[in-house]
């Protein structure tokens, strides 16, 4: 076992990457409440309208996130090798992999438009859901075009620009929100579509801003200057859709893991899934960062391995353990002792309190098994290692997660905290799959250098 001070360099190292992917995280979430709060003023059937919007539209979001996320790894390698042609190349592949997939999922997302008054929702809920979602789904592929250079910049070891730009294009929703929901100064009031149009408009303009960074910097704009036709093949996408499409697909199953879970809540009643939702939400905050975490170890990783130095390697990803463990057990600790405070920044209904307080103890024993998760598949992704974990998903999240959510929730009549206790155990056994497959990696590409 290494003396703590021997990681030292590595926590500041992985600190230096995740920071900004953090705020950009935490950013992202604030825009998130920012919309809520808006509409919510606008009464209850706006705000019912604007979250099964949003259930429909988020997994398909996350999917197209996901299948981005690809890039990193790839071009954090050869990156680091100096093999700037394959780079651009890296680049030019997935800018095409992605726009592709973009019009596809815009495509698949739009046809939903269609059934959304077959969905089983009220009558005016659908109706004022329908012009929200659509803003949305014109929204994914500007996104996924940012996403694709925020993906690239990161695998060249730079995350700061993508969080600039982020936290201009979150000021500008939240201030478009307010303009348009409330049709202030001069701007017609739209209501709940008004969220979605802000939304719209903030992330057409992300990719723009993005690009405009780009090219006003030397080294990165060689990459985009040298763009030939002859760079785009078949086997160069497929390069980027071989890692990017199993990350989708992860991440894909733990959206839905959690969107069927809170389905399976929603049957024991209006008061469990309110507590449901404000432990969700507080979770929420500490996945975020774990995230910023995860991220980082896999830009740190893939360089590491880039230069064939895996002791380097070993130790920037023990240092990413070592933080996550960390910052879980801080959080861990904050929602246990302030279990009943917390509550009441979202609510005054004393049985919505006390049920939410018994989640975050579970919440704060969840943030563990979560925050490894995570890390452990971080590091995957950084030895672009992504097939074996998707099986781990959908075996942990699927297979056993909901099924046993539902058994405890109901036969064995735990409620709702049968639901959390049934993510620890999935959580914890996906941190030791992972683990062990990182363990197994990373032997396996030591004896083959």
């Amino acid at each position: 076992m290494k003396n703590i001070s021997a990681y030292i360099p590595y926590y500041k190292r992985n600190l230096k990457v995740a920071i900004p992917i953090v705020l950009t995280q935490l950013g992202g979430g604030l825009v998130q409440l920012a919309d809520n709060i808006m509409v919510g003023h606008l009464g209850a059937v706006d705000l019912a309208a604007v979250a099964f919007a949003n259930s429909i539209f988020v997994i398909g979001f996350v999917f197209a996130m996901g299948v981005t996320m690809g890039i990193t790894p790839l071009v954090g390698q050869a990156f680091v090798q100096k093999n700037h042609t394959r780079v651009a190349s890296l680049l030019h592949n997935g800018m095409l992999f992605c726009l592709l997939m973009g019009i596809a999922l815009t495509l698949i997302l739009g046809s939903c438009y269609f059934f959304i008054d077959a969905m089983g929702q009220e009558p005016r809920v659908a109706t004022l859901s329908k012009p929200y979602y659509l803003a949305l789904v014109g929204s994914l592929l500007p996104f996924m075009l940012f996403c694709v250079c925020k993906q690239f910049l990161e695998g060249l070891g730079n995350t700061k620009v993508a969080m600039l730009i982020t936290i201009t294009a979150n000021v500008l929703n939240i201030v478009l929100n307010y303009l348009f929901i409330f049709g202030k100064f001069g701007f017609p009031q739209l209501g709940a579509f008004g969220a979605g149009v802000a939304t719209l408009i903030a992330r057409l303009l992300m990719p723009v801003m993005f690009f405009a960074v780009i090219l006003r910097h030397e080294e990165w704009s060689r990459y985009f200057k040298s763009f030939s036709w002859h760079t785009l093949s078949k086997s160069g996408v497929v390069t980027v859709a071989k890692v990017g499409i199993p990350i989708g697909g992860h991440m894909l199953l733990e959206c839905s893991a959690w969107a069927l879970l809170a389905i399976i809540v929603g049957w024991l009643g209006a008061v469990p899934l309110a507590a449901n939702q404000i432990a969700n939400n507080v979770a929420n905050i500490s996945f975020m960062m774990v995230v910023g975490v995860s991220a980082a170890t896999t830009i740190r990783v893939s360089h590491q391995l880039g230069v064939r130095d895996f002791a380097a390697l070993r130790m920037a990803a023990q240092a990413s353990v070592h933080l996550c463990l960390f910052l879980n057990a801080l959080m861990a600790v904050l929602m246990i002792v302030f279990r009943y405070q917390i509550p009441w920044i979202f609510t005054t209904d004393k049985e919505v309190i006390e049920i939410t307080a018994q989640l975050l103890v579970l919440a704060g024993l969840f943030q563990l098994s979560d925050g490894m998760q995570s890390v452990g598949a971080g590091i995957l992704r950084g030895l672009t290692d992504v097939k074996k974990p998707v099986l781990y998903a959908f075996v942990t999240y699927i297979c056993i997660n909901i099924p046993l959510g539902y058994i405890l929730a109901f036969p064995c009549g735990i409620g709702v905290a049968g639901v959390w206790v049934a993510f620890i155990i999935s959580l914890t056994l996906a941190a030791v799959l992972y683990h062990r497959r990182c363990a197994f990696k990373i032997k396996q590409l030591e004896k083959g250098n």
